[in-house]
């Protein structure tokens, strides 16, 4: 997500259209999607800050690589091996910090996780669209590998020695695949992703067609980051105080309404600070999202916990590729203004999908 704000750039120096350029977000997402749970099977038993340390190296280099990519294909496959790589690092920060909290605290935990990766999102996206109209689009991946660079610094000096799970077998940690109530909230996840990212990932044309150039786009990228990382504490206290389905089902319902709003204002062309309120409405629900449906999903596979947390990353990215592929049709096609209303059908189809109860719903509530 990180190459957002940057994608008309791209898509002018490397003389393919904005749609295809927009598929380096869905081959980033694809890779991640599938990758997290592959992953998340073959990496439990080795201990957790060895796995953290060598994902981050894997995706400072090919950040680097995208740096110097002669032609869209290299690129590309470089934004491959960057998915795989945060695949492998997100599914284990997320399982560490959901098996690590104390009871009826895991909303909480989790929401730091998310609080620290909105950070770095929500603060590269702008800061890196900022760089990148100042220095061209490839020195954005210069400043995201040093990004990563520093992050490996800071984790080799200060993450304790943190165990893998060498006792599970294969079997118990493929188990959420065969569990319903995961596989419907991963279901969630992935109308939530495709619709909510959909609209973050072509906020620039969408940005076109409200104000008639994008100019203001890191400053709305920064609106983003600013509203969005307070909102996952919300999530997470959500997530604590009233459980996993209810959270989860305020948190979906409001970004659903969000988006349909933020549909209105870009059919009206409202004016920009109209618009911008509409954003940072959405932006508390997106943001919020994450904790609630962590959680649930843990408490619905509490004893493989890594496996179901990486199937619930995995929803995410695939819902972002989707967002990538089918953002970049309706942009190449109809137009950018049809992504929000269809963001929105999306996220009440992961509204219903999430609303299902089952019984450690009940036994989390505070």
């Amino acid at each position: 997500m990180s190459i957002a704000g940057l994608l008309p750039e791209i898509a002018t120096d490397l003389d393919v259209s904005a749609g295809t350029a927009g598929q380096l977000i869905t081959a980033f997402a694809f890779t991640f999607a599938f990758g997290a749970p592959v992953m998340a099977v073959l990496l439990d038993p080795l201990p957790r800050r060895r796995v953290l340390l060598a994902g981050l190296v894997v995706f400072a280099a090919a950040n680097l690589a995208a740096a110097f990519a002669p032609s869209f294909g290299v690129l590309l496959g470089l934004r491959i091996a960057a998915g795989l790589a945060a695949a492998a690092v997100s599914a284990t920060a997320f399982a560490t910090a959901g098996q690590g909290a104390p009871a009826g605290k895991q909303g909480g935990y989790l929401a730091t996780v998310t609080a620290g990766l909105t950070v770095a999102l929500f603060t590269g996206v702008p800061l890196g669209a900022w760089v990148g109209g100042l220095f061209g689009w490839r020195s954005t991946f210069v400043l995201i590998t040093i990004v990563a660079t520093l992050a490996y610094a800071t984790l080799a000096v200060a993450l304790p020695r943190l165990p893998g799970n060498p006792g599970g077998t294969l079997g118990a940690r493929l188990r959420p695949l065969r569990n319903p109530k995961v596989l419907r909230l991963v279901v969630a996840v992935f109308l939530s992703g495709s619709g909510g990212l959909m609209f973050y990932s072509y906020l620039a044309p969408i940005l076109g067609h409200v104000h008639g150039d994008t100019t203001p786009l890191p400053a709305v990228l920064l609106l983003v980051g600013v509203v969005g990382v307070p909102s996952t504490f919300l999530g997470g206290w959500l997530a604590d105080r009233v459980g996993g389905r209810p959270s989860r089902l305020a948190v979906t319902g409001g970004h659903a309404l969000a988006l349909a709003l933020v549909a209105m204002l870009v059919i009206i062309e409202v004016p920009l600070p109209v618009f911008l309120v509409g954003v940072a409405l959405w932006s508390v629900f997106a943001w919020a999202l994450n904790p609630p449906l962590q959680a649930s999903i843990i408490e619905a596979a509490p004893d493989s916990a890594m496996a179901a947390v990486s199937l619930n990353i995995s929803g995410l990215y695939l819902g972002a590729a989707v967002a990538g592929a089918l953002g970049g049709l309706l942009v190449d096609t109809v137009g950018a203004m049809w992504i929000p209303p269809i963001a929105a059908a999306l996220l009440v189809l992961a509204w219903l999908s999430a609303g299902f109860p089952h019984r450690a719903d009940a036994s989390s509530r505070r």
